[in-house]
């Protein structure tokens, strides 16, 4: 390669200024998370088997929506903070492996949860003897 390759350096003042947006964003995000959440149990259902599993269901694409968004904030401070183009492409390979499986045990989760409540309210359904 190169000797004279160009040095990649992003000011403080820009660095500093990119993490106080991503602190807002995240600060912002997290309100309206709490809001949502706040709203989806405000308008929750009866207490049958199906009422419960819809607010398992609830809860957990909340939680997960939640872990994802502080992932993806805490991914942007660190590639916020890349000494240069080669260390934010690890950033980003290393963040979007991570997310993956964390997408996959979470769509696991959601399966088992949807297999769990078809199958509690076969039970519920069927004609007692």
């Amino acid at each position: 390669m190169n000797d004279k390759t160009p040095n990649f350096e992003v000011p403080a003042e820009m660095r500093e200024f990119a993490e106080r947006s991503i602190e807002q964003a995240r600060k912002a995000m997290d309100g309206f998370v709490s809001a949502a959440m706040k709203a989806a149990d405000t308008f929750e259902g009866s207490s049958s088997t199906a009422g419960t599993s819809m607010k398992d269901i609830r809860h957990k694409t909340f939680s997960y929506a939640e872990q994802n968004l502080n992932a993806a904030f805490d991914h942007a401070q660190k590639l916020v903070k890349a000494k240069d183009p080669a260390e934010a492409m690890k950033l980003q390979a290393e963040f979007m492996q991570s997310q993956f499986a964390a997408m996959q045990k979470q769509m696991a989760d959601f399966g088992e949860t949807a297999k769990t409540t078809m199958t509690d309210a076969a039970k519920t359904a069927a004609p007692k003897k």
